[in-house]
């Protein structure tokens, strides 16, 4: 089942990063065809402010992140022991995350491929090497049913993810990234509590 979940993942991940930023191509595409009358452009600029359009900014704070097809917001954190609920199966204990992801465009788009497009999990506590955290089982079987589904656009659906720590005593830093092989936008620091 792991290694199922494992393949189905990673197979999303690269249909995520094909979506990709297309921004930059569409605005080329927009500013050629129309170069010469800027007062169009202006009004074309209006128009999406007043239609309540939200902007591109890009950006991971307060335990926020976004990007131009979502936005996740981590709800809740916390370590959970080996035989607890949430962690019945592990051999180490997890940080689990509580998040919900926010379609923003009318791409398909489920919670764990977008978690996992965006975010890494680093326990800096290697002197030697950057040590990413490996994922663990699903934390909250409140999402079992809900952890691949569609994201509709402008919908919400929570979801919950573990990574599985190598001690107790390092925090969990959060590395958020434009998509797989994306630039950073920002990193945030859990303390293991």
């Amino acid at each position: 089942m792991k290694k199922y979940l494992f393949t189905l993942i990673a197979g999303l991940l690269l249909i995520l990063a094909a979506c990709g930023d297309s921004s930059d191509s569409e605005d080329a595409t927009a500013e050629a065809s129309d170069t010469s009358n800027e007062t169009t452009e202006e009004s074309s600029t209006n128009d999406k402010e007043e239609a309540g359009e939200e902007n591109t900014e890009v950006y991971f704070k307060d335990n926020e992140a976004k990007i131009e097809d979502l936005k996740i917001q981590i709800k809740d954190t916390k370590v959970i022991d080996v035989g607890e609920p949430g962690n019945e199966y592990g051999e180490k204990p997890v940080f689990a995350i509580w998040y919900e992801v926010t379609n923003l465009s009318d791409k398909e788009l489920d919670p764990t491929t977008a978690w996992m497009a965006m975010f890494t999990a680093i326990q800096d506590n290697d002197p030697n090497a950057v040590n990413e955290l490996g994922v663990g089982m699903l934390p909250d079987q409140a999402h079992s049913d809900t952890q691949l589904a569609t994201i509709k656009e402008n919908g919400t659906v929570e979801n919950s993810i573990a990574y599985e720590l190598d001690d107790l005593e390092t925090p969990v830093t959060l590395v958020a990234t434009q998509g797989i092989m994306g630039d950073e936008i920002g990193s945030q620091d859990y303390e293991i509590k």
